[in-house]
């Protein structure tokens, strides 16, 4: 009755109310390769648990082998083509995944770097990426998603691969 809508109702546990989770905007972060499925598999079902929006990111990390070889193509036409057929396979990746309307980014650079910056840019409050299991010395090595984990701008969620 009108008595009972009158009544406050019970706040809701640490501020969290349905359809606004903690996380709104996922940044799926992909190498492209076939572990690509199981991470972004991950970020899709975290954003239907809260409802968040997920975007993907590539990045090309070009490095010319022979800066003076002759034959090679510039070297910016050569980033250029990697990044379009990148692009091309992200978005084939992003429809796998159902997520056919997210936005799809490829950068070129410093693949760490670009990775915190598109997170800070984008406001993204979550990034998603792929861990490697570790043996032997490359214990030591500074990984990418080290990198990002301390870097970055927001959470990390690091999705353990074989």
């Amino acid at each position: 009755g009108p008595r009972a809508a009158s009544q406050p109702a019970a706040p809701p546990p640490h501020g969290y109310t349905p359809r606004m989770g903690p996380y709104r905007r996922i940044l799926l972060v992909v190498d492209l390769t076939d572990d690509s499925r199981a991470v972004g598999a991950r970020a899709g079902a975290v954003a239907s648990a809260f409802g968040a929006e997920v975007a993907l990111l590539h990045v090309v990390e070009y490095v010319p082998v022979e800066p003076m070889g002759e034959t090679l193509l510039p070297a910016v036409e050569i980033e250029q083509e990697l990044v379009k057929r990148a692009g091309e396979r992200l978005r084939a990746l992003a429809r796998d995944l159902g997520l056919a309307d997210a936005p799809c980014r490829v950068e070129a650079g410093n693949t760490k770097a670009e990775i915190v910056r598109v997170a800070a840019e984008s406001g993204a409050d979550l990034v998603v990426i792929g861990s490697h299991e570790r043996h032997g010395p490359s214990i030591l090595v500074n990984l990418t998603e080290d990198t990002v984990l301390h870097a970055a701008p927001c959470d990390v969620l690091a999705v353990r691969l074989r």
